[in-house]
């Protein structure tokens, strides 16, 4: 929930939505609790303020009245704003930062921190579109708000002096000179206003009104203060007199950046870690593969990524994160799968005429950049990706890789950075030293943004030494137990850790001591869930990529246990997975919810026991099938970038759906997905890995109903990538099944490749279309009105009838180069930027 005070009084939900806050006593109450947010008021001076000299006859109950009146008006618009209204002793206190005078104050020091023309002017910007009119517009009379407008109006005149002198740095005389218009007007004693005024008045040409405005300046501090302009004024005037070519320097030019990163900004401090980021840092840029390793929930993550984003300026061609953990081995497995994500993270596309293997046209397409690839979470994957790793090496020059891992890459030239758990206080250390140690200042940190009344005392010291050296300093089990402040009390917390840590102190003997301490973390997470949280909890694991919020009501709600009644309805779910991330078991990220990877192999062995994993399992490959039959036909819309960007997000998913269906030789199903990604691995241009899953899916056997289209993508893909032979292999094959194709579109698609096994580059050239007879076949039955796709898009006759001339025409062309334009379909034209024509 947000609240707003740069104008009007206004509170807006997360969606957007405006908040009623009926009364006008309760929005005083609001209000003045605003002026200082997040800071508690105390009772009687809410009583000064807001009645004045008229008190009421109960002042303290008065106050309560409106207290509860507005906790209802915030409950009511957005579950959980009633706890935003506290009362600690001896007042209120509105329990929120999001408020947009903070934001604003917030921006307006980070502009000033930024060395950046431009960045300045984006970050300024920003902060003046904050501001809908006066602050404290509706209580601009009140006597509590007039120090607080005072301060803020100021702020917003200095950040409106800065924006402008940043614009006319960059040369946006005019858009300043008209800007500032309003502003002068209702400031005219405004030096610096006038100032920027003036030189954007004679950088746009307009000198004579320049001089006339230095000279209305004079003039009224004469009439009105009795002073002269100052001495930087003066000289601006001399200067606009001589015509310095320094006040009107030429506007540069806009520059177009390629983005070079994927590296996502962090949200939080990273304490403790000066030492492992210097060394890191030092690895990056003296060994060319850089191993963090570490246990599980160490910080790995964290600190690979401040390492690339700190090495950023040194790799010109980028900074690029490839997270493995959402990726499995699949029942397809080859070593091109991790290339083909390293290839689609970085935004490279192999050449036409490249390397079939898709290890090897990586190492073609980059040999020549000079990149650094974090490879992340390696170790479910170390085989391939060290493989991925020392091809790349030997075939880019200047290729960097930093990966992070439980285990080494265990490669020629690795050089191995450990990295340890955050260092803990011993029993017999000084207040003052357990107070800098680093897990310590971790778990107070995270616990002051959950409870920002939280402080570390003499009080609380010795169970927060014992709560950090029971963690073994794991930042994210210190992490996870720091969110629990706001429930329980530190010494609460230490006593269940206790209960807990004795239950699990004999784990399995080959498990590293810190990866049982962050089991038991886990579990006592665990064990403060009812029943219900936990069933979400677990049936949420199963989506390797992270999941949309119908695909975990869906899959959640079709979830049963073994032998019992375990269905929830979605309504259930979906209040229950808010919960979990608030709970931070649960991350969300825009529409996406995902969990951190230890609570994901920690719930699945949940999901096992309770004897869910295989009904799970199922669901989730049902939904994610009936998602991809869904998009199919949306893909060939004019909604097809958005579909194309969720099935980008759910691409995890889906190979999960896929790899299911091989793995429990489900024909039917399998060849159902394939057919409905097939177009979606084409307009990708993931024609080796659709073809792998083509295969995978016609070697289990199905119908002839579901073979028969896929095996016509089958030739389509083998076609995209220049194989002609193998569509000659199976032409008998693919006859045969067209008998029990119904899908015209993809029936004559077959055709024409069918017509064609004998195709060469070097014929293509000459070559005269042989294929009349499909296409008069398409074009009859499209305009007899007969049923078709909307791929085709073939409306009328008058859309038909131009076929045959582009084929003989125009198309032939492109057909010269590649025959990815035939076997994309007739008449279908490829939407922008979705597939290239080869040179």
């Amino acid at each position: 929930m947000r609240f707003g005070v740069l104008g009007p009084l206004t509170v807006w939900t997360d969606s957007g939505s405006v908040v009623p806050v009926p009364g006008a006593k309760v929005r005083a109450l609001l209000a003045d609790l605003l002026v200082d947010a997040g800071q508690p008021v105390s009772a009687d001076r809410l009583v000064d303020d807001i009645w004045a000299e008229d008190p009421p006859g109960n002042p303290a109950g008065t106050l309560a009245a409106k207290a509860s009146q507005l906790r209802r008006a915030l409950e009511d618009a957005e579950t959980g704003g009633r706890d935003l209204v506290v009362s600690p002793p001896p007042g209120y206190r509105l329990a929120t930062a999001d408020v947009d005078a903070l934001r604003f104050r917030a921006l307006l020091a980070d502009a000033r921190e930024t060395s950046d023309t431009a960045t300045r002017v984006r970050v300024l910007a920003e902060a003046v579109g904050l501001w809908r009119g006066p602050a404290f517009a509706d209580f601009r009379d009140a006597a509590f708000t007039q120090a607080a407008i005072a301060q803020l109006e100021e702020l917003r005149l200095v950040a409106v002096e800065e924006l402008a002198e940043a614009r006319l740095a960059l040369g946006e005389y005019r858009e300043v000179a008209g800007d500032l218009t309003t502003f002068v007007a209702a400031h005219p004693l405004r030096e610096r206003l006038r100032a920027a005024q003036l030189r954007a008045l004679y950088g746009a040409g307009r000198q004579a009104e320049a001089l006339d405005g230095y000279e209305d300046l004079r003039r009224r501090l004469a009439d009105e203060l009795g002073v002269d302009p100052s001495p930087e004024l003066v000289e601006l005037q001399r200067s606009l007199l001589a015509q310095d070519p320094a006040l009107a320097a030429p506007r540069p030019q806009p520059v177009v950046r390629r983005r070079t990163s994927n590296i996502p900004a962090q949200r939080t401090e990273l304490i403790g870690r000066d030492a492992d980021l210097g060394e890191l840092g030092r690895a990056v840029a003296e060994s060319r593969l850089v191993s963090l390793t570490g246990p599980g929930g160490v910080g790995k993550t964290r600190l690979a990524l401040a390492a690339a984003a700190s090495a950023a300026e040194r790799f010109p061609d980028g900074t690029w994160l490839v997270e493995l953990a959402p990726l499995q081995p699949t029942a397809t497995d080859e070593a091109g799968w991790l290339a083909e994500e390293v290839a689609q993270v970085s935004g490279v596309r192999a050449a036409e005429d490249g390397p079939a293997d898709p290890v090897e046209a990586l190492g073609e397409a980059l040999a020549d950049k000079h990149l650094l690839l974090v490879l992340d979470n390696c170790e479910h994957v170390v085989d391939h990706a060290a493989d991925l790793a020392e091809h790349l090496l030997g075939a880019v020059p200047n290729l960097h890789v930093l990966a992070t891992s439980r285990e080494p890459l265990r490669l020629p030239g690795e050089e191995i950075v450990p990295l340890q758990p955050l260092c803990v206080p011993a029993a017999d250390t000084s207040f003052n030293d357990l107070a800098q140690s680093h897990a310590v200042r971790l778990f107070v940190s995270r616990a002051r943004a959950s409870a920002r009344d939280f402080v570390l005392d003499a009080d609380n010291a010795d169970a927060v030494a014992t709560l950090c050296r029971r963690l073994d300093g794991i930042p994210l089990a210190l992490e996870l137990a720091a969110t629990r402040v706001r429930a329980l009390d530190v010494h609460e917390m230490v006593s269940r850790l206790d209960d807990r840590f004795r239950l699990l102190a004999t784990g399995h003997r080959g498990a590293p001591p810190r990866q049982q301490t962050l089991m038991a973390m886990i579990d006592w997470s665990w064990g403060l869930l009812d029943d219900t949280e936990r069933a979400v909890l677990r049936r949420l694991a199963i989506h390797p990529g992270g999941c949309a919020l119908e695909a975990a009501e869906t899959v959640c709600a079709a979830t049963a246990s073994a032998g019992e009644d375990g269905h929830l309805d979605t309504a259930t779910v979906v209040d229950v997975v808010a919960r979990l991330v608030d709970r931070s078991l649960v991350q969300q990220s825009g529409r996406r919810y995902r969990l951190l990877e230890s609570v994901t192999a920690f719930s699945l062995d949940r999901l096992a026991e309770a004897g869910e994993d295989v009904a799970a399992r199922r669901a989730h490959h049902a939904y994610y099938l009936a998602l991809a039959e869904r998009a199919a036909p949306e893909l060939h819309g004019a909604d097809q970038q958005r579909w194309l960007g969720r099935l980008d997000a759910e691409d995890a998913n889906l190979r999960a759906a896929l790899d299911g269906f091989v793995r429990d030789a489900d024909a039917d199903s399998a060849l159902r997905l394939v057919h409905a990604l097939a177009w979606y691995w084409l307009l990708r241009g993931r024609s080796g890995m659709a073809r792998r899953w083509v295969d995978a899916a016609l070697e289990l056997g199905g119908s002839a109903r579901h073979r028969a289209p896929v095996l016509a993508w089958r030739l389509t893909f083998a076609f995209q990538q220049g194989d002609f032979n193998d569509a000659a292999s199976r032409r008998n094959e693919v006859s045969a099944a067209l008998a029990a194709l119904d899908d015209p579109a993809v029936r004559a698609r077959a055709e024409v490749i069918l017509t064609c096994p004998h195709w060469t580059r070097a014929t293509i050239r000459t070559w005269k279309p042989p294929c009349s007879r499909p296409f008069r076949r398409a074009a009859s039955w499209a305009t007899a009105g007969a049923r078709r796709p909307s791929s085709w898009r073939l409306r009328n006759r008058r859309t038909a009838a131009p076929m045959w001339t582009r084929w003989r025409g125009t198309r032939r062309k492109r057909l010269a180069r590649s025959p990815s334009w035939a076997i994309a379909g007739a008449g279908c034209r490829p939407p922008n930027g979705s597939v290239a024509w080869p040179s």
